[in-house]
């Protein structure tokens, strides 16, 4: 039976959506993509994982998506940075491993910048930090960038789902605030990034940047030659659950 999400009241009224199992330390956080929720195939598959071996962990919705309130089209890097850092504070207990999905990977990142002390290790997934810079405003056609300029809002296509995506003026500007590549990135824990090779949607050379970037000397990437930007396959889900576990054997968990 599927349980209902808890939640969690933040200072201005929005409510975020979660579920939270204890267990052992270190515990894992796992970080959704643009538009995705916690529902989605890897968040459970990790949580099957983690259930099957009696580890702490924590999935959630940032504000704007999937059953937390809010609307997704106000949302930012920033606001949902801030709700991945609210969830550690006040959810997770002890150190963390986080786990970052597409979107999620640059969130983790930002995490993991402001709560240096709670976090052991991080794990991207076709992880796009800068995305909104680097790959989102280039993607804009001539007439988008016009209405979005016009109205502060415009809507673009989703090879995912049904529902276009709303990008908004405020969220491409507010990310500025927070780009990490390009200069060494503070965070000294052990890192792994898997990337597919025929990711479409974030290169996989952004994931080879990341890892240049990085403050850690203990940062391998895999490539993985016939993977998309989704990495949702079983084979994919077991190499994910595989590398988590490496990691936190490493980390000494």
């Amino acid at each position: 039976m599927t349980r209902d999400p808890r939640t969690l009241r933040c200072e201005d009224g929005a409510t975020i959506a979660y579920h939270f199992t204890p267990g052992k330390s270190p515990g894992v956080v796992f970080l959704t993509g643009f538009m995705s929720d916690m529902d989605g195939a890897k968040a459970l598959a990790v949580e099957a994982w983690a259930g099957a071996r009696g580890r702490a962990f924590l999935r959630f919705d940032y504000t704007g998506h999937g059953a937390s309130s809010g609307e997704f089209a106000d949302g930012t890097i920033g606001r949902w940075a801030a709700d991945a850092v609210l969830v550690l504070d006040r959810v997770a207990e002890g150190p963390q491993v986080l786990v970052g999905s597409s979107m999620g990977g640059w969130i983790m990142l930002l995490a993991a910048m402001a709560r240096p002390e709670r976090v052991a290790g991080l794990l991207g997934s076709a992880a796009a930090p800068d995305f909104t810079r680097d790959l989102l405003t280039s993607m804009l056609t001539a007439d988008q960038r016009r209405t979005i300029e016009k109205d502060g809002l415009v809507l673009v296509s989703n090879d995912y789902g049904e529902a276009p995506y709303p990008i908004s003026m405020t969220l491409i500007e507010e990310a500025r605030n927070h780009m990490l590549l390009g200069s060494e990135i503070p965070i000294d824990c052990p890192v792994r990034l898997i990337h597919g090779l025929k990711d479409s949607d974030v290169p996989w050379e952004t994931s080879q940047r990341l890892s240049e970037s990085l403050g850690s000397n203990d940062v391998e990437v895999i490539l993985v030659k016939d993977g998309d930007h989704r990495l949702s396959e079983d084979r994919d889900l077991a190499r994910l659950t595989a590398v988590l576990e490496s990691l936190i054997d490493r980390i000494g968990g």
